[in-house]
């Protein structure tokens, strides 16, 4: 399994969302509400237009791994203002017992159509934005690792929230997670001198 990255650059991502918004604003919406609030991809893709339809904030029960220390807990999350007038605009036509995120093709087994697309599609969708934007370790962690990286980056007094989001015990795992380790140990190679 393959470690992936935050997209640490501002001005990267700004140019991500203005590509989506052009290209598919499913995978626009998607991206800006991984970006904006922290959610897992498959929080994400069990999301209905109910739940986030004139909301503020969306109210869920997070999807675990398989690790059986953490517990599946009732969270609530704010609906980022800089996304809002978008979902709102996105959602405006859609059933509210619809998929937020609908896959454009019908099931191959059930032959079900507006079924949520599944974490193949996303991780296919943002390595198709990596390769437009040359990125690399891009992966369907990638998003909510971008959310908690730069909220850590802008008050790194978030950590103990960043913690408690991810099930964290521990800085160090958190730091890790967000490739913040990494990025300290570069830095200090940069500074090591001989001379």
């Amino acid at each position: 399994m393959n470690f992936v990255q935050p997209i640490r650059e501002l001005e990267t991502i700004v140019k991500i969302k203005e590509y989506l918004k052009l290209t598919s604003e499913r995978n626009y919406i998607f991206f800006c509400m991984g970006i904006h609030c922290g959610l897992r991809v498959s929080d994400l893709l069990k999301l209905r237009v109910n739940s986030v339809r004139n909301q503020t904030y969306i109210t869920l029960v997070e999807e675990k791994t398989k690790n059986f220390k953490k517990k599946r807990k009732k969270r609530k999350f704010i609906l980022h203002p800089d996304m809002i007038d978008d979902l709102n605009s996105y959602v405006h036509d859609m059933k509210d017992n619809e998929f937020l995120f609908p896959s454009r093709q019908r099931k191959k087994l059930t032959g079900a159509r507006k079924e949520a697309f599944d974490r193949t599609t996303a991780y296919k969708m943002l390595n198709n934005v990596a390769h437009v934007f040359d990125l690399t370790e891009i992966g369907c962690h990638t998003m909510r690792k971008t959310w908690g990286y730069h909220m850590y980056i802008a008050d790194p007094t978030n950590l103990a929230l960043l913690m408690e989001t991810f099930g964290h015990t521990d800085q160090t795992t958190t730091l890790r997670y967000l490739g913040l380790t990494q990025d300290a140990m570069d830095a200090a190679i940069r500074r090591l001198s001989y001379t």
